[in-house]
């Protein structure tokens, strides 16, 4: 793996693209167009998104060189010394703050940090000491969505950004726990506390199964929280949370398994993505 690679790998790119994502539904949502304040605000969130995971792999790396999931990424496996992370975390996370300042609004640098140090600061040492740092790390996943809204000149408090917010805030749950299905076993290994620890897996599938219809029931208010949303607009997320929880349904009373746990994974993530994606659409041929 070369240099480059290796700092993508630092960055976990394709994380903070996702990330990017949420933060552009909020722009989009609130513009119902595309205008060339987005450039910052996907160039920002982007640095201060990788800046972010950088510096929790420097934090964790000791914990990540004991699991064999992350015990090749780049500080456990010897491909870029610790301080070298450490570095281009700060340097990613100083260049993502200044963007926002300087080219968008101080509430939205604000926000930005605010996710930082609610990420690297509480989450990261949380997850240490209690399985469920989950419910308010979850907050993270939340506040990019807040940015992008901001970004654009919104209201952080409106009732629309609050609940696609509180919309990803409750995704994340069932999806981190999803993990622990998993890699639970890992993660114990590394000396985290685990949800695996008090709860069965037979058992640990009802839960995430209440998280999901927690979810779905989350989206399906949209109507309550969004101004004019056309019939067809809820018809389709009515449809797409059907087939979401009947998905998971077959999770939670079938086997373990590999295969299971794959289709649910990526279930959840394409689950979110057209969520957001109908929002973004709606929104943009509505204007």
């Amino acid at each position: 793996m070369n240099h480059t690679s290796n700092i993508l790998a630092l960055m976990k790119y394709k994380i903070s693209i996702a990330v990017s994502f949420t933060a552009i539904t909020g722009y989009l949502v609130f513009t119902k167009s595309v205008d060339l304040n987005i450039i910052p605000l996907i160039l920002g969130i982007f640095l201060l998104a990788s800046g972010s995971s950088a510096l929790n792999q420097y934090q964790e790396s000791d914990y990540d060189a004991k699991m064999p999931r992350t015990k090749n990424r780049p500080i456990p496996s010897g491909k870029m010394k610790p301080v070298e992370a450490l570095i281009i975390s700060i340097i990613l996370i100083i260049l993502g703050s200044l963007i926002f300042y300087y080219f968008l609004n101080e509430t939205t640098a604000l926000l930005g940090l605010i996710n930082v140090i609610w990420y690297n600061l509480i989450y990261t040492n949380l997850k240490r000491v209690t399985p469920f740092a989950v419910v308010p790390g979850s907050l993270v996943g939340a506040i990019p969505a807040l940015i992008g809204w901001t970004a654009a000149g919104g209201y952080v408090f409106d009732k629309s950004i609050v609940f696609i917010a509180f919309f990803l805030f409750i995704w994340q749950i069932p999806h981190f726990w999803l993990l622990m299905l998993k890699y639970g076993a890992e993660y114990e290994q590394a000396g985290f506390p685990t949800i695996n620890q008090t709860t069965s897996p037979e058992y640990l599938k009802i839960i995430i199964l209440a998280w999901i219809i927690a979810t779905s029931t989350s989206s399906l208010m949209v109507p309550l929280f969004m101004k004019d949303i056309s019939i067809a607009l809820f018809l389709s997320v009515f449809i797409l949370n059907i087939t979401f929880v009947a998905i998971f349904i077959r999770l939670a009373f079938g086997k373990v398994a590999e295969l299971n746990f794959r289709k649910s994974f990526i279930s959840i993530n394409v689950y979110m993505l057209l969520f957001m994606m109908s929002l973004i659409i709606f929104h943009l041929t509505n204007n």
